[in-house]
């Protein structure tokens, strides 16, 4: 600013004293020296935006699309691993299931007493699963009141003497009531002054 400032003060200054030839030589050295100083500004203004970073609006707008797209492929996968998974685990534990369309009386006996049995080992185990989780619950409940009688962590504090007397307090508004003035003075009990008495004479 200052600069442009110098130049325009030194053109009017030539201007004013220059020839017609020379004027026209001055004004051309004049916009040649503007468009330097236009030249630089510029040169400065790109310096300054390429200054702010490497993101840009639009830059960053296009990371946010690819990372939600990202995120979205991710969370998709990692439903289709799980809903394999499960998958897989049921047809474990189940089994396959067994044809009965074109079984005979002893093969559909035979089927119902395979099921029989699975069914009455999964209830066992799940019976003795049932009874590891209480035995562990009764644990837990065990120790944690175990931690809580610890001695010192939750002692009882002991407590303050009281004075088996009147609290300070008390005293301290007694002794005030002594020193109370208006308490002390006289009470004027005669009835000379009084204007029923007035009335009636």
């Amino acid at each position: 600013m200052w600069l442009t400032f110098q130049i325009v003060r030194c053109v009017r200054s030539l201007y004013d004293t220059a020839t017609p030839s020379a004027k026209k030589a001055k004004q051309a050295e004049i916009d040649r020296k503007r468009a330097e100083v236009r030249k630089r500004l510029e040169e400065t203004a790109k310096a300054k935006k390429a200054k702010k970073g490497f993101m840009t609006p639009e830059r960053k707008k296009k990371l946010r699309l690819l990372l939600r797209k990202k995120a979205a492929e991710e969370l998709k996968k990692e439903q289709e691993r799980k809903a394999a998974e499960r998958k897989r685990i049921i047809d474990e534990r189940c089994g396959k299931p067994k044809s009965v369309v074109d079984a005979n009386e002893a093969n559909l006996r035979s089927i119902i007493n395979a099921y029989h049995n699975r069914i009455g080992n999964l209830e066992a185990e799940k019976y003795d699963l049932e009874y590891e989780v209480a035995k562990k619950n009764l644990e837990i409940s065990d120790l944690s009141s175990l931690v809580n009688n610890l001695p010192g962590k939750f002692q009882k504090p002991t407590l303050k003497k009281v004075s088996k007397y009147e609290n300070k307090f008390a005293k301290l508004q007694k002794k005030a009531a002594e020193f109370n003035f208006r308490n002390q003075l006289k009470v004027v009990k005669k009835k000379e002054f009084t204007l029923e008495e007035e009335d009636k004479e």
